[in-house]
């Protein structure tokens, strides 16, 4: 038994799983980069893009370099895009050399890297980012075309894909997504007019994938879909997914208080009448979001039991006035299943009034990881 008190469990097996119900979306025809960033939204990097390397998805999507690079120093030998892109002489040189695939929406960058591949005798693949509509990073559709010509006379870059994002799949409204779709439509269309192949465009990340066939084109882009869950109710109980993620900790006291006893920072909870407390071993430096303070739930013995009082940084205090058998050292389910109870990452993102990814990111950043499959 660990020494820790909280631990985050991965099962690397319901990442496979849903890992197959992309696919049941996808068929065959389309291939599929799988997103790893930010340490696999908290799940691990390394186990992650192994699995993933292992049940052959196509290719592995990172934000940064520094994971990229990571990646191939553990053996990984899938494409790796680097979602953010390069800048620097010093990065191009680390691309070319690990034969990675930055996304370039930036002319400077593409003619550094063009030059290091001169110096290397070495083409490197390149996916060009397209912004129809996020407004992030990207090449507006007005430019792309200019922006093409320029980039196809730099001879060490082979442009493989073109690529952009969605900004409102998950909205109930699909006007402002048809017009994405158009307009990168529009763009892959110019390119090939140009003379370019393109065999491996993308648009569609989980919501996309889920919501919009028409978006496929030749690469999807799954990310929190393949950790067991989606972004938005309007996709709820569409697919089968598993959580691959479940959060544990202990109970380290039990409290009888009696009436009107306020209960932590800020005395934002009085009990009303008596009531037994627990007071649990993790708190919002463990990723649990301080704004679920007096909202959300945990479950023990396999029954919920209420959130009381602030959210501290080690410690959070539940209600388990009529619940039985439970005592100090007795497991918390913060996020997972136990019995017929689940606390899944939409709910404590509901209640906390972010979003899942936000949810998983913090508590698998912040915990150690075990492994199972």
């Amino acid at each position: 038994m660990s020494i820790e008190p909280n631990g985050v469990r991965i099962d690397l097996s319901a990442l496979v799983h849903n890992l197959s119900q992309v696919r049941s979306l996808t068929g065959k025809g389309t291939k599929i980069m799988a997103i790893v960033k930010s340490d696999a939204y908290g799940h691990g990097l390394l186990p992650v893009s192994h699995t993933l390397e292992q049940a052959k998805v196509d290719c592995l999507g990172v934000a940064h370099l520094e994971d990229a690079l990571e990646l191939r120093n553990d053996g990984i030998k899938l494409p790796i895009i680097i979602l953010c892109g390069i800048q620097t002489e010093e990065e191009s040189s680390e691309v070319v050399e690990n034969r990675l695939t930055p996304v370039i929406f930036d002319m400077n960058a593409a003619e550094i890297l063009n030059q290091e591949g001169k110096k290397r005798g070495r083409i490197t693949p390149v996916h060009l980012k397209v912004d129809t509509g996020m407004g992030r990073l990207g090449i507006l559709p007005e430019d792309i075309e200019p922006f093409i010509r320029k980039a196809m006379g730099l001879k060490s870059l082979n442009i493989e894909a073109l690529l952009s994002h969605l900004s409102s799949a998950d909205e109930y409204s699909g006007e402002f997504t048809g017009k994405q779709i158009d307009s990168f439509r529009k763009a892959i269309r110019a390119g090939r007019s140009m003379g370019l192949t393109l065999p491996f465009n993308s648009l569609a990340s989980s919501s996309g994938i889920v919501g919009y066939p028409e978006t496929h084109f030749e690469m999807v882009r799954p990310g929190i879909m393949l950790y067991g869950t989606l972004s938005s109710p309007k996709y709820a109980n569409r697919l089968p997914l598993k959580p691959v993620m479940t959060f544990r900790g202990r109970v380290l006291q039990i409290r009888d208080l009696p009436d009107k006893t306020p209960v932590s920072y800020g005395r934002t909870y009085y009990t009303e009448g008596s009531r037994r407390i627990a007071v649990l071993s993790a708190g919002y430096g463990n990723g649990i979001p301080r704004s679920i303070s007096n909202l959300g739930s945990v479950i023990i013995n396999s029954r919920k039991a209420p959130i009381i009082g602030t959210v501290c940084m080690d410690l959070t205090m539940c209600d388990i006035t009529g619940l039985e058998d439970v005592k100090a050292g007795s497991e918390v389910i913060f996020l997972g299943s136990d019995g017929k109870e689940t606390i899944t990452g939409e709910d404590i993102a509901r209640w906390s009034g972010t979003i899942s990814y936000e949810v998983l990111c913090a508590i698998g950043h912040q915990n150690a990881k075990e492994y199972i499959s």
